[in-house]
């Protein structure tokens, strides 16, 4: 069977949810694909590429229209598609960290959180660093949610007890409210607090001038 570009993607996702990024090697993918790693080479010239087009397969629907609904709502929808997105895969907020994210998928998305952002009224230069900022939001968010599921053990977890209860009562609380709370919630009250930073930025709307009274119509009829 040729093995299509299409398939090699595909294949590398796959072999993403069952060893992770530091597992994933062309020599690896060929024997998981059952073709010689060489030639994974004919589709794509280095493995960056191929995490390029790994990346921007793995984002193929967050950019789709957006709900009529206001920007706030949009802009929420948009974070959680992202996150949805690279949950999808094991170690994917990862593997969109490491590329430059200059797929269609990705530049779609972005230019939609930025026409939303104008659509309130901030300057494309403002729309654009705020587009950063959520993005670079979601993807850590999701780097370390991640990285919590997929870690050995709960070491890392005890060390940390250790350091907070030594620091103060109001981090210790703060941790242990932070370790017991759901991710996905965790996540939305981020996302709400960013989207709230946003709207202290938009400039606010002019005044509308009232409206001068019609002059009263004049009398036109007989003496």
């Amino acid at each position: 069977m040729l093995l299509r570009k299409a398939d090699v993607v595909e294949g590398a996702l796959k072999f993403l949810d069952t060893e992770g990024l530091d597992g994933l090697t062309m020599r690896k993918l060929g024997a998981a694909l059952n073709v010689h790693g060489g030639a994974l080479y004919r589709h794509f010239p280095n493995k960056a590429a191929l995490l390029e087009a790994m990346a921007n397969k793995l984002t193929e629907g967050v950019g789709v229209p957006l709900p009529e609904a206001p920007w706030r709502e949009q802009i929420y929808v948009l974070g959680q598609r992202f996150r949805t997105a690279m949950l999808a895969h094991r170690d994917g907020a990862r593997l969109v960290s490491g590329t430059h994210a200059t797929g269609a998928n990705s530049i779609t998305a972005g230019s939609l959180v930025v026409d939303v952002l104008c659509g309130t009224g901030l300057a494309p230069a403002q729309a654009g660093s705020l587009a950063f900022s959520l993005y670079y939001y979601v993807l850590g968010h999701t780097i370390d949610e991640q990285n919590q599921a997929h870690a050995p053990d709960e070491g890392w977890q005890s060390g940390e007890n250790q350091l907070a209860n030594a620091l103060s009562p109001q981090y210790a609380e703060a941790f242990d409210s932070l370790m017991s709370t759901d991710p996905a919630e965790r996540f939305a009250y981020g996302l709400n607090t960013f989207i709230e930073g946003v709207a202290s930025r938009i400039p606010p709307t002019p005044p509308t001038a009232p409206r001068a009274p019609a002059p009263p119509a004049s009398s036109t009829g007989p003496q």
